[in-house]
């Protein structure tokens, strides 16, 4: 997919604005990036570099070239000449609405300003931000550079054919999105996420299973189906010849039992004990690189081989 979008700011270099600019320079794309901590900059080149094996085998890129990306001191010289916008600070309504007021102050009136935000609402981060037809949420998922989703949700006031130019983007850098219907808080994949995340808290707060356990539960169970046809396609399945409609005839009723809780349980230093040490001694001495590596080669890895499955299902 092409896009005439070819300039990209970002605005804070943590973990998902170091994501977004890795991918974007894996497309050729030029990147501004901004981010307050300039002590920053050292550590997005160390990351660029560790990251860019994995990206470079994922999209068939030859050679990384830093001369795309340039770093700048304040947000105005960063959006002044971007196409495309993409914020990555702190998730906090006052900050992202003060930010999204100066970003909308000095972008051209045309570039598409979109948040990375994981559940605040579109309407209110860019409540003060001119210009707001062209704003919108672009929510994508660590590692940003290797995982194709990101959840496009918009405000009352974003326009149509900002949509079309932010999908078209979105897709010229190997991503799917994914239009939110509805704006609601969470979006979609980190309301499922933080359904299964309380459950969890709930077992390890109870004694039940340890981290481990219940991650094993995950990787040799639902996860790997997941990866593959996601909730409602696994649940057909599990009707048999009749599909859903005998699936939810036969458990449906199991839907009454109290089976889940959803409510978060409070983290107390007890259960926060519980899951550090248990997701340390998972980590077997190994350091969060080291896993992040791993993790990175195996994504690459399945994405490969789930296009050609991809293929048979969609």
């Amino acid at each position: 997919m092409s896009s005439n979008i070819t300039k990209v700011a970002v605005i804070g270099t943590g973990v998902i604005g170091a994501g977004w600019i890795i991918r974007a320079l894996a497309h050729n794309k030029q990147v501004i990036a901004f981010d307050k901590n300039i002590k920053l900059e050292k550590k997005l080149i160390k990351e660029i570099k560790r990251t860019w094996p994995y990206v470079k085998k994922l999209f068939n890129k030859k050679k990384l070239n830093l001369n795309k990306l340039k770093f700048v001191d304040s947000i105005k010289e960063a959006v002044k000449d971007a196409d495309f916008i993409q914020e990555c600070v702190t998730e906090n309504y006052s900050l992202k609405t003060k930010l999204m007021h100066g970003i909308g102050k000095y972008a051209k009136p045309n570039a598409i300003i979109s948040s990375s935000s994981s559940g605040l609402l579109p309407s209110r981060i860019y409540s003060k931000c001119k210009n707001p037809k062209r704003t919108m949420i672009g929510h994508p998922f660590n590692p940003v550079y290797i995982l194709p989703g990101v959840e496009i949700v918009t405000g009352k006031k974003t326009q149509k054919s900002y949509i079309n130019k932010a999908k078209n983007f979105y897709k010229s850098i190997s991503m799917n999105p994914l239009l939110v219907k509805k704006e609601l808080p969470g979006y979609l994949a980190d309301r499922l996420q933080e359904a299964l995340w309380r459950e969890a808290l709930h077992i390890i707060n109870e004694g039940y299973a340890s981290t481990e356990d219940l991650d094993r539960a995950i990787e040799n169970g639902p996860g790997l189906r997941w990866s593959l046809m996601g909730i409602f396609l696994t649940y057909h399945l599990a009707g048999g010849k009749a599909g859903m409609k005998h699936m939810l005839e036969q458990f449906g009723p199991a839907l009454k039992l109290p089976w889940t809780k959803l409510k978060a349980p409070a983290l107390s230093k007890k259960l926060s004990s519980r899951i550090i040490k248990g997701t340390r001694k998972q980590a077997k001495g190994k350091s969060v690189e080291k896993i992040s590596n791993i993790r990175d080669e195996y994504l690459v890895s399945l994405l490969k081989m789930r296009k050609k499955f991809e293929n048979k299902l969609r």
